[in-house]
Formats: C-alpha cells, sequence, structure tokens
C-alpha cells in the first residue's frame, strides 16, 4: 500500500470527518608555485592530487638551463618515487589515493643556470615553492524537518498514535536506502487562523539520517561512502517531500468540503540540511576559505573525535587527522 494512502486511512480511523581558490581544489590540471607564497591545495580522500610543477607559472614560459628539484615532504625528508608518489624529470609531483597522513606541508627548491652569453659565466640560482597540501572529505548529509497537522484537541492519546505512525511510515519509506528518522518530538499548540479562529496543531520535527543499522553494507567496499551515503540521503529527502506534497493534495483536492480533524497542514514542511564531519576532519571557513563547505583533515593541534563539524585544540597533537587528544 502507498504510504500517502495507508497515512489517510489511519487519519480518517483516529479522528472520522472533521473539518540548498590562491587556493586550489583537487583538478586535473598543473598548478604552479608562487614565490614567497605558501599555495593551498585541497585533495579529496582517496582520490589522485592536481600535478603539482616545482616552477611558477612565469618561469615556466622561460627557457630554463641545467634545471634540478628537490622535493621535501612533510616530515621534512626528501621526496622519493614510490608506488603512491610519482615525481617526473621535470619536476611534477602527483601522488595518488591521498591520506590524512599525506597532508602537511610539501617544499620544493628549483635550481637554474644563468649563462652570459659572451663571457660563458654561470650563475646558479635558486627558488623555493611551498604548497599546503591538505587532505579533505565531503560531509556527511542529514536533514533536519518540520511538519505540522491539525488536531481536534492537545489531549488524548490520537496525537501520540498519529507521531508514531507517522515515524513508522517514514521509516518504511526510506529503510531501503539505509536511512531512518531520528530525534522525533512533537508538541501541540493552539493557533490563530485568520477566518477560522483557534485551531489545534502538532508541531512535529524530527532527523532523517543515513545511517540506519546496518548501513556500511550500502558502501560496496567502497573508501569514499560518504558518496554513497550522500546519494542516498539526498533520495530519501526527495521522497519524504513528495510524499507530503501528496499529503497535501490529499486533502485539498481529493475531498469535497469534509476533511479528517487530524490533516496536513498545506505549505507546513520544512527542511534545513545539516552537515557533520568524520572524526579526524572539521570545517573551518577561515582557515579554509577556498573550502569552506568541505571537512578538512584537522591540522596538529587539533583534534576531532565524533560527527563534530569542527576540529578541537590540543597543544599535544602533532600529527594531522587527530581523532583524539592524546
Amino acid at each position: 500500500m502507498r504510504a500517502w494512502v495507508l497515512l489517510s486511512a489511519v487519519l480518517w480511523y483516529l479522528t472520522g470527518v472533521g473539518w540548498q581558490r590562491s587556493s586550489e581544489r583537487t583538478g586535473k590540471g598543473l598548478i604552479y608555485g608562487k614565490p614567497g607564497h605558501p599555495v593551498k591545495i585541497y585533495v579529496k580522500l582517496h582520490h589522485n592530487s592536481p600535478i603539482l610543477a616545482c616552477m611558477d607559472f612565469k618561469r615556466a614560459k622561460k627557457e630554463t638551463v641545467d634545471p634540478t628539484y628537490l622535493w621535501i615532504g612533510p616530515n621534512e625528508k626528501p621526496l622519493t618515487g614510490n608506488n603512491q608518489i610519482n615525481i617526473t624529470k621535470t619536476g611534477k609531483l602527483m601522488m595518488e589515493d591521498f591520506l590524512e597522513a599525506f597532508s602537511g606541508l610539501y617544499t620544493c627548491t628549483l635550481s637554474y643556470k644563468t649563462v652570459r652569453a659572451e663571457t660563458q659565466e654561470e650563475t646558479i640560482v635558486k627558488q623555493r615553492y611551498d604548497f599546503m597540501i591538505f587532505a579533505y572529505r565531503e560531509p556527511d548529509y542529514s536533514y533536519q524537518m518540520a511538519v505540522r497537522f491539525t488536531t481536534k484537541s492537545c489531549q488524548g492519546r490520537y496525537n501520540d498514535l498519529l507521531f508514531r505512525v507517522l515515524k513508522k511510515i517514514l521509516d518504511n519509506l526510506i529503510s531501503d536506502l539505509s536511512c531512518h528518522v531520528i530525534e522525533p518530538s512533537y508538541k501541540c499548540h493552539f493557533v490563530k487562523i485568520p477566518k477560522h479562529g483557534l485551531m489545534h496543531e502538532l508541531f512535529i520535527a524530527f532527523q532523517v539520517n543515513p545511517f540506519a543499522p546496518g548501513w556500511k553494507g550500502a558502501c560496496n567496499d567502497s573508501a569514499d561512502c560518504e558518496d554513497i551515503t550522500n546519494h542516498n540521503i539526498l533520495q530519501a529527502r526527495d521522497r519524504i517531500e513528495e510524499f507530503f506534497r501528496s499529503q497535501a493534495y490529499i486533502y485539498y483536492h481529493d475531498f469535497n468540503k469534509t476533511i479528517p480533524a487530524m490533516h496536513f497542514v498545506d505549505h507546513s514542511f520544512q527542511v534545513i540540511r545539516v552537515d557533520s564531519c568524520r572524526p579526524g576532519f572539521g570545517k573551518n571557513e577561515g582557515l579554509h576559505s577556498n573550502c569552506a563547505s568541505c571537512c578538512v583533515v584537522c591540522s596538529p593541534g587539533t583534534f576531532s573525535p565524533d560527527v563534530d563539524v569542527t576540529c578541537q585544540s590540543c597543544i599535544s597533537v602533532h600529527i594531522y587527522g587527530a581523532k583524539s587528544c592524546t
């Protein structure tokens, strides 16, 4: 039975008849250094970094004699190529399957010669380029929703029964998406309606969350499971919106002059997206203005132990992505 039909039947049974960068996020293009100015770069977790050039754009347009390149990683040791780090002969750096621990300051020193044509005198020139690279994840989405239903009275068991039935219907509507309704609540108020006097209404609030029991089974061993859970929660949001649109249609089109005393209040549905970050990640619009919507890896001196949206201070933390203050 379709969900809106089921709720309609319940409402009739209950009441009868009434009345949403110098910094660069990941990209395929080449990213050049800027002398004297660190370049911020954001790389999505488990994705490949953009290609970093050990050179600035102005230098790249000129002839460079006998260039050599030295890359230093966040551990202050020279970088060498391996199965995740690729350094070309022309000094370009790219990292595969970027992890939290890869975050930090990457420094490249370009050395080259200038040669005076008339004397063949050589001069060695060195230029340093700094790149601050941060791992990031997409935030986990959930949705805070609110609706209103009319009721005969603020007293009696029918209000609680409606509340429980509505939650069950919504859970069933989105269960195949590994989503569920959490933190449901309601309060009854009397509302002055123009041309209708005082009416009793139930103000119902709940959150739709993509982490129902067994949600990891939907990840299919994907390293970026937030892409899957966010896709699922968007579908869940759309289904619930359509459900309440159907309620409005039923009570304001299908019935002639009489409607149940308990019914959905048209245009009362509200939805707000709520973001959260996985442990070890957080948002900081001031520090990461060019990735303000991202959950960026917590820097040394900070940590995030749960699904909060910010990293907390902790002077004893010396790594990126800390989940505890130890």
